[in-house]
């Protein structure tokens, strides 16, 4: 019996038989529901509170919509010194980028340690799980003096070059990634690939339009979880970039609203993370679909 008709017998037995009773007997699930919904948007209410609050203090928006302006959202667009759009659209770019090449790169490097024999082979697997054990944090000195180098041999690749944060970032989630689809790749049948070879596939052939299909759940995964930690990560981003408005982050130019003392801006802040926040929650609904899909229906038939 396929996944399909399974699910519809379900949801035909769940349409004949009474709400009141399917209430009685999973009431629990309704109250885990509502509790994790008020957990998550409770900050989540906080934070729009503020972006509408004129105030400009986290302390106005205890309040919750005491007094709804839109006077921080001006701001956040109107300021000529602080783009906030030219810093929407390096991230966007940026994270974007970091997260296509990240999903392509590992796929290749999980196909071939997974379905290839090659000497180094285990000691390859061995050499990125230990990479992994370093935080990032300690690798952001050797990162800047091999970039100041790079750009005065090759500017494209220097401090200051979001070309340059792309290849950082690709090169410190490649290992991890990696290691995850390796994983994935490793419950896909090899007798698929010995299939397709009898009938005269090649390698190219048989990951473009056999595995990749079947693993779609993992690359959807590695794919967001890139997509947002590129997308939000400043410590790495900061020193590659600095402070030139032209080439910042969101990340990097909403710090400078509340970085200082005198002068931090609280309500603009929150308007700038609101509008944030719509691209990673965009992302993660279009590739749930992906996800549950992959899981319910199965890959191998």
């Amino acid at each position: 019996m396929s996944t399909e008709t399974v699910s519809s017998a379900i949801k035909e037995a769940n349409r004949r038989t009474p709400f009141s009773k399917r209430f009685k007997s999973q009431w629990w699930r309704h109250l885990l529901g509502i509790i994790a919904v008020v957990f998550a948007a409770f900050p989540l209410v906080y934070v729009l509170s503020a972006s509408l609050s004129p105030s400009g203090t986290l302390t106005g928006s205890n309040q919750l919509f005491s007094k709804v302006d839109f006077s921080n959202y001006t701001k956040l667009m109107s300021d000529p010194m602080r783009p906030y759009g030219q810093w929407y659209l390096n991230t966007i770019i940026i994270a974007a980028l970091t997260a296509i090449f990240t999903v392509f790169l590992g796929a290749l490097a999980a196909y071939s340690f997974s379905r290839m024999r090659f000497k180094g082979r285990r000691g390859g697997l061995l050499a990125l799980m230990l990479v992994q054990m370093f935080p990032q944090l300690l690798t952001v000195v050797a990162i800047f003096l091999l970039l100041t180098w790079l750009g005065d041999v090759y500017p494209a690749l220097g401090i200051g070059s979001r070309l340059a944060l792309i290849m950082v970032y690709l090169g410190g989630a490649l290992g991890a990634n990696t290691y995850l689809m390796y994983g994935f790749f490793n419950t896909v049948p090899q007798s698929l690939d010995e299939a397709a070879r009898v009938d005269g596939a090649g390698h190219a052939r048989i990951f473009f339009t056999l595995i990749l299909p079947l693993v779609a759940p993992i690359l959807a995964v590695v794919g967001l979880l890139s997509f947002i930690g590129s997308f939000t990560e400043y410590v790495v981003a900061s020193v590659i970039l600095g402070a030139d408005p032209r080439t910042s982050t969101l990340a990097i130019g909403l710090y400078q609203y509340v970085s200082t003392e005198t002068s931090s801006n609280w309500g603009v802040f929150a308007a700038g993370a609101v509008l944030a926040a719509l691209p990673p929650m965009v992302l993660f609904l279009w590739l749930q679909k992906y996800i549950v899909s992959g899981l319910t229906g199965g890959a191998v038939k």
